[in-house]
């Protein structure tokens, strides 16, 4: 079965980077001209996703609504002769299929999934972290649903993390099975460093078998008192349904003030329009 829809777990309250997710979603703040959800979207239509399901909270209103129509809008840019921008704005609402569904309270990113359930139905779906960005030069998801095809269980990006941030990730004990391929006999949710057993930590992707969400049904809380998806996964790798693909490409952390700066900063280096001024600034910042 084809992997037609994604879930994007969007419900947090963004701590990390407050004030400014205050009142603003932090998946909406801006990296260069777009919020940084917009790449995410555009992430999972390139990879073939048809439908995208938000799983919001009741403070995220914004971003339904910055996927929907905006007819004022619409209206403004074509009086003013702006097709750049309104193709844009159509492009955006269209590309996919929307839907949404609220955690009515935050319980963890396994009981974010599950909350979708009903929506995603009987089939494999993508799950993708709101504060990883993928760049579109080295892409991740197609390589995950090529293996998802391959293999048939749930998929996994992973890359090796220092140890200093071993204990703040899902952390992976492998076999290898190809170059970049490997089977998951085994998943800890944020070990302690001499617990861990690899340096292969769960990266923000994930192509998941529908069979996930029973096994959510039945794990209980854990670490932080919430409800982990890596918990429910792990009993997937000990049934020997779960694969992981290395993901040797760019990547990008927004979670963080100086991650949400250094990441848009990377983005404009990549528009030929912004990177000859960026740069010139820089020089001169720098002295």
């Amino acid at each position: 079965m084809s992997v037609r829809k994604a879930v994007l777990p969007v419900a947090g309250l963004g701590t990390r980077v407050l004030p400014a997710s205050k009142v603003i979603p932090k998946e909406m703040l801006p990296l260069v001209d777009k919020p940084t959800l917009q790449y995410i979207v555009e992430e999972a239509v390139a990879a073939g996703v048809e439908e995208i399901i938000f799983v919001t909270s009741r403070s995220k209103r914004s971003i339904e609504d910055h996927f929907d129509s905006f007819p004022e809008l619409e209206a403004v840019l074509e009086r003013k002769g702006k097709r750049k921008e309104l193709e844009e704005l159509r492009a955006l609402q269209t590309m996919a299929t929307y839907t949404s569904v609220r955690q009515p309270e935050p319980l963890g990113l396994g009981h974010a999934v599950l909350c979708a359930k009903e929506l995603v139905g009987d089939e494999p779906f993508i799950v993708m972290l709101g504060d990883i960005l993928i760049p579109p030069e080295t892409p991740c998801l197609p390589r995950l649903i090529e293996v998802y095809e391959q293999y048939g269980g749930s998929v996994l990006s992973l890359v090796p993390l220092p140890p200093e941030v071993i204990p703040t990730y899902g952390i992976a004990s492998v076999e290898q099975l190809g170059d970049d391929v490997v089977k998951i006999n085994h998943l800890v949710e944020k070990p302690a460093l001499e617990e861990a057993p690899s340096d292969l930590g769960v990266y923000g992707r994930y192509v998941l078998t529908p069979d996930i969400f029973a096994l959510l049904e039945q794990t209980p809380p854990g670490k932080g008192g919430e409800i982990q998806v890596t918990d429910a996964i792990e009993m997937q790798a000990r049934a020997g349904k779960c694969y992981g693909v290395s993901y040797p490409g760019e990547r990008y952390d927004t979670g963080t003030p100086l991650g949400l700066l250094t990441t848009s900063i990377a983005f404009a280096l990549k528009r030929p329009e912004l990177a000859g001024d960026l740069r010139a600034y820089m020089r001169e910042a720098l002295g």
